[in-house]
Order: structure tokens, then C-alpha cells, then sequence
């Protein structure tokens, strides 16, 4: 829990965070492409009829909905409510009702034990305190209950993009760990520790189609992602830093993309509360 040496440090963070990913067009993001990984999260989570499931950053719920339709009783969490109105939509629209809930990953509003799925579809990845939001989600799960997590893996395309905006972005907080070593099977075990059993790690990739070159990826990248938008605020007016960094990024989707085609690598871990 958060202490009172360090309470305000933490909550100007938080907030930091919340405006990060409020700016740009992250629920355009899920709609041209990060749908299906919602599907494959649930899936390999094992959603029934009847299960109580907290889908944890939620964001606009591409899980979450796709928990719901699943017969799941969800509950979509995100320190960003401003992305649920987004995903309101789409479930009215699929026809499924969710309980939408303004929550930090790191210090959970719910009981011990209290769902019988908890899982974080490229999400708590972004939580800046890994062992505190490892433990928040075996704290909410019940024992014998499912913990299910999909994360971006560091060479991946999502973690070499992290790669190129680190030397142009903010030093981290104290604590502060990068989002892909959530993608690091060793990390996440370690993470997890002796609490869970029946760890099962594989990865996977997500298709997209959307980008003709590595500029295309820039240029979607610097308009519409949070994380992107926000290193490129800090670098300012510096005409070499943002050139240096517009070469860095259209770098990186020229590595990955291969005749209009590109694979995003991730992480699919699911384990089972001791």
C-alpha cells in the first residue's frame, strides 16, 4: 500500500498516467486492431457462464466485453474512466452489461479473494510498480482461481518501440519498471511468485494490416498513442531530438512490416491461485 512518505509522489504519477493515456485515440487503436486480443485472453483464461471476473486496466474493455459475452459477470477496471464511455458502446452494442470501475492497478478497491478470473489484456503491464500490481492480482483472486495475463514482449515490435522512445523520454520515477518485462516469462514468474501454480506461458502474435511502411507506423503512433504523444510533449520545440526520434520510430515499423503485414509479438501467461 502506498505510504505517507511517498502518497504524493504517487498519486502525481497516477495522475500523469491517467492523462497519458486520455490523450490520442486509444479506443480508435483497440477498434483498427487490439480487438482480438481480448478474445485470446478469455479464451486461454477459461471464461464460463456464472464466472465473477475482474478485468484489471481494463481501458475500453476488449477483454472485459469479451469476458461478458463469454457468460462472465465482469467487472472493468482502469485508472482511466475516461476510455469507458468507449467501451459502454461496445457492449451496448454486443449486447452485454459489464460494472465499470475507476481503479489503480497497484491498490485495487476490492476484497480479498473476491474473483474467481482476474485478468489484464496488455494493461497492468503499464502500472509502474510491478510487485505491487502482481500482488494486488493475486490478492483479488480466489484460491483455486484464474489469473490470466497478455503483455507486449520486449523484442516484439510494441517493446522495441518502448526501446526507441527510452533515451528520449523522461527519466523513470524511483521503482518505475519498464511495461515489456511484463512480456519476460522469468519476470512474470518471479512476479507471481509461490502463490500460484499451473503457470502456463506461451507467445503469440497479433496480425496487423494497417501500415504500409515504417512512417505510416510513426505518424499512426505519434497522433494516437498515449505513451508516444507524451514523449514527444517532453522533447518540446528540440527539432533535432524530434527528428532523431520520428528516424528512431519509423525504424522500428520498417524492422517489422513486411509487404503491408506486420506480427506483434506478446505474452499469453495463465496460472492458477494456490
Amino acid at each position: 500500500m502506498t505510504t505517507e512518505t511517498n502518497a504524493p509522489a504517487d498519486a502525481e504519477l497516477k495522475a500523469k498516467h491517467r492523462t497519458m493515456w486520455a490523450s490520442g485515440d486509444y479506443p480508435g487503436m483497440v477498434t483498427d486492431f487490439l480487438t482480438p486480443l481480448g478474445t485470446v485472453l478469455v479464451e486461454a483464461a477459461g471464461v464460463g457462464s456464472g464466472d465473477r471476473v475482474l478485468d484489471v486496466a481494463a481501458g475500453t474493455g476488449n477483454a472485459a466485453i469479451a469476458a461478458a459475452v463469454a457468460g462472465g459477470d465482469v467487472v472493468a477496471s482502469d485508472l482511466t474512466p475516461e476510455l469507458f464511455d468507449a467501451g459502454r458502446r461496445e457492449a451496448d452494442a454486443r449486447g452485454v452489461r459489464l460494472d465499470w470501475r475507476e481503479a489503480d492497478a497497484e491498490h485495487l478497491p476490492f476484497d480479498d479473494a473476491s474473483f474467481d478470473v482476474v485478468m489484464s489484456c496488455i494493461g497492468v503491464m503499464f502500472a509502474p510498480h510491478h510487485q505491487e500490481a502482481a500482488d494486488e492480482l493475486v490478492r483479488v483472486t480466489r484460491p483455486d482461481g484464474t489469473i490470466g495475463l497478455l503483455s507486449w514482449t520486449p523484442p516484439g515490435l510494441v517493446g522495441q518501440l518502448f526501446a526507441a522512445l527510452k533515451p528520449y523520454a523522461p527519466p523513470p520515477p524511483p521503482g518505475a519498471q519498464p511495461p515489456p518485462r511484463w512480456g519476460d516469462e522469468g519476470h512474470v514468474r518471479e512476479l507471481l511468485g509461490d502463490r500460484v501454480t499451473d503457470v502456463q506461458a506461451s507467445t503469440g502474435s497479433l496480425r496487423v494490416e494497417l501500415f504500409a511502411t515504417g512512417a505510416e507506423f510513426r505518424d499512426y503512433f505519434k497522433e494516437r498513442y498515449g505513451p508516444t504523444r507524451a514523449v514527444y510533449t517532453f522533447i518540446g520545440d528540440d527539432a533535432e531530438r524530434v527528428a532523431a526520434l520520428d528516424a528512431a520510430l519509423a525504424e522500428v515499423g520498417d524492422r517489422f512490416i513486411d509487404g503491408g503485414v506486420s506480427h506483434w509479438e506478446y505474452l499469453l501467461v495463465t496460472a492458477r491461485r494456490r
